[in-house]
């Protein structure tokens, strides 16, 4: 028995009348004729009573249609589903990042995606860049958004955005009203930091910014992204943060830019080589679609400037 049996069956119940329903199904009469008794036979019932003046259902007739319209039923649901998954509609996606992603482009890249995608079930996972590639190839998350480098075996990484150093500064810091600084006027101060395991390539570059302007930071405290500009408000001691990390509000806080050449800070997003699940590529799309809306609003903002 195959669906086409059902649908050819349940159009002529509806019809009660072979001419109407070959019409309807866009086949000869004869055909039509032939598939009900294939189908009959296959049953071992009569499923229609015939004459030359109506067609009626019988009683096997009328318990076979109301089973028969429940499976076609069934079968669209079924090939609606694949198809809502191979469009990456409907499925799972676990999402790394790092804490530093958070002020960036990765909320409005979340958000766009929940929107547009309501059906697949997406979790977060923050983690620190060190554990973000086994995490990738281990299938724990399968997109990811990190601080480069990273070893790159087996995954495709793409950068997304590059920003400026800033420094951050309490409020009533003695430089807190000039409109940039350069990083040796900081020599004195008590620096905050985050940990180096949490990101060893970031902490190295902020290191040698500091000794390339003449000094070793005094780190007095070290903490996370977030949490390290909570210190600075509270007036613990000043620190180097990316640029994007101003969209963390908080008072007592004030940004500035660092005179001179000073290396950028990079966003990356990565994920496996080769992955074919199309759950990941609408995710990508909704990440290139953002990314290029936010570099146009920022473009179009600095033109006003």
């Amino acid at each position: 028995m195959e669906l086409r049996h059902l649908r050819y069956f349940t159009m002529l119940a509806e019809e009660l009348h072979f001419g109407r329903a070959a019409a309807r199904l866009g086949i000869a009469q004869p055909a039509l004729s032939q598939q009900i008794r294939q189908l009959e036979n296959e049953l071992g019932v009569v499923l229609l009573e015939r004459s030359k003046r109506r067609v009626r259902l019988t009683g096997a007739g009328e318990a076979f249609l109301e089973k028969a319209r429940g499976a076609l039923s069934q079968a669209e649901d079924a090939i609606a589903v694949a198809r809502q998954v191979g469009r990456g509609e409907i499925g799972r996606l676990s999402v790394g990042f790092v804490t530093s992603a958070l002020y960036g482009v990765f909320p409005d890249v979340v958000r766009s995606f929940r929107q547009r995608f309501p059906k697949v079930h997406l979790t977060l996972q923050e983690l620190p860049v060190v554990e973000q590639p086994r995490a990738l190839r281990s299938g724990r998350i399968q997109v990811s958004f990190l601080r480069p480098p990273l070893e790159s075996e087996g995954l495709t990484v793409r950068t997304i955005s590059m920003e400026p150093w800033l420094a951050a500064l309490p409020a009533a810091h003695r430089y807190s009203r000039r409109s940039t600084i350069p990083l040796r006027w900081l020599a004195k101060d008590p620096f905050i930091l985050f940990p180096r395991d949490l990101a060893a390539s970031l902490y190295d570059q902020i290191i040698s910014m500091c000794q390339r302007a003449g000094f070793s930071p005094n780190i007095v405290l070290e903490a996370q992204m977030h949490t390290i500009v909570s210190l600075v408000a509270a007036g613990i001691g000043a620190a180097v943060v990316p640029a994007s990390l101003q969209n963390l509000r908080r008072h007592g806080v004030v940004y500035k830019p660092l005179q001179g050449t000073t290396p950028k800070v990079e966003l990356a997003v990565a994920w496996r080589e080769n992955d074919p699940s199309s759950v990941l590529q609408s995710f990508l799309a909704v990440l290139w679609e953002t990314c290029g809306t936010v570099s146009s609003s920022r473009g179009r903002a600095l033109a006003r400037a």
